[in-house]
């Protein structure tokens, strides 16, 4: 069996030929963890032979195990079937987790980006990339604003990734954005009823790079599930995923919690 090292350089040899590309590749770990996740990255959705696609999936499943998973059922609710919890969403293991995604739903191209939509591919493989292209082409045009789609996980922990597009705030905040972030939260409520989830973990979507106010932003997300549920009598569990402290803060605040 490959070692973690062989598997990556494996995988960078077999992307950069698939480019038509040349580089040296560095020696130590991060640097090779950083190409390799950028060659990620900017890959086109295409299919990938079975030995890049068993080699590829050997190595995500070790780095999620390195890293660690964290069990929905090891967390406690800090309202009825509404949980906050701190850390990597691609670590979480539930029924669904929300991508904060762009209209084209493709994920991230930029190498390395800090954004969510860019670790939730890179850790779901390349099969995601092709699932959300074949999902989008047969649709036949971007996704609007509030609106949101489901396909499978792939290697992440989680069953299934429901992407979403967050309205992107120029300037001042308007009602009008407010409505549209409230439709996110709405429509992956809804389409996860729909499938049978029986958990969902939301990011803060349209936070950070959207430049949707993290305060306002968290207290439409949780009014919006709370009416949803009881408008509803859903009995989905909704994690509310944070990974800043300020936004851990905000939500702990609002939902009365502490952890």
């Amino acid at each position: 069996m490959m070692k973690q090292q062989e598997r990556r350089r494996f995988l960078i040899d077999y992307l950069l030929s698939e480019q038509g590309a040349r580089a040296e590749i560095p020696q130590d770990e991060f640097s090779q963890k950083r190409l390799l996740r950028a060659l990620f990255n900017v890959r086109q959705p295409r299919a990938a032979n079975e030995d890049f696609l068993r080699v590829q999936d050997e190595y995500l499943h070790e780095e999620l195990r390195r890293k660690g998973i964290t069990d929905i059922a090891d967390l406690s609710p800090v309202q009825p079937d509404i949980y906050l919890w701190r850390g990597d969403i691609t670590t979480l293991q539930c029924d669904g987790i929300v991508n904060a995604a762009n209209s084209q739903m493709l994920g991230c191209f930029c190498p390395n980006h800090g954004c969510i939509d860019n670790a939730i591919h890179t850790f779901a493989g390349v099969q995601l990339r092709q699932a959300c292209a074949q999902m989008m082409n047969a649709q036949g045009h971007d996704e609007p604003t509030g609106g949101a789609k489901i396909t499978r996980a792939y290697n992440l922990p989680c069953k299934y990734v429901l992407h979403t597009v967050g309205p992107i705030v120029y300037g001042k905040l308007t009602e009008k954005h407010e409505r549209l972030l409230e439709r996110c939260y709405r429509s992956c409520l809804a389409l996860a009823d729909e499938n049978g989830l029986k958990s969902l973990a939301f990011c803060c979507i349209s936070t950070g790079e959207f430049r949707f106010p993290n305060d306002r932003a968290a207290e439409i997300a949780i009014r919006t599930v709370q009416e949803y549920k009881r408008e509803t009598a859903s009995k989905i569990k909704v994690i509310f995923n944070v990974f800043k402290e300020q936004d851990h803060e905000i939500y702990a605040r609002l939902l009365g919690g502490d952890r």
